[in-house]
């Protein structure tokens, strides 16, 4: 299997993953739903593990794959103040803790990147 046909099914899995641990550990996920939205942080917890679920399976398959694959990019972009909460909130923690929190936030361009590159079917391609 190339590269560019693993690309997608890594994407899913990760989405996959992620979404399970929402509902596996809801309470890490509770913990960094900004106080601004409204309704119960687990809720949101929730409605995040079932999007990236969904998501997941529609990655996986052909058919779905270019309009999961943008929905994925948004999802991430979408996700960015959760994980500045958590880095604001995770200040005070041991440093190898406080260094995890702070080093995600610029692991969102890549992930946006990847959803786009597998939506544009040019995963593993050289760019011409």
């Amino acid at each position: 299997m190339s590269r560019s046909e693993r690309s997608p099914l890594l994407l899913a899995g990760l989405l996959a993953g992620a979404g399970v641990a929402h509902f596996a550990a809801p309470r890490l996920f509770d913990a960094i739903v900004p106080k601004a939205l409204p309704g119960s942080p687990r809720t949101w917890t929730y409605a995040g593990g079932v999007a990236e679920l969904v998501l997941a399976a529609g990655v996986a398959l052909p058919p779905t794959r270019k309009p999961a694959a943008l929905a994925a990019a948004a999802l991430f972009v979408g996700l960015f103040p959760a994980n500045v909460k958590m880095a604001l909130d995770w200040r005070d923690r041991p440093t190898p803790l406080k260094a995890a929190a702070f080093g995600r936030l610029p692991l969102q361009v890549p992930l946006v990147l990847w959803a786009r590159s597998v939506a544009r079917g040019t995963e593993g391609r050289q760019e011409s």
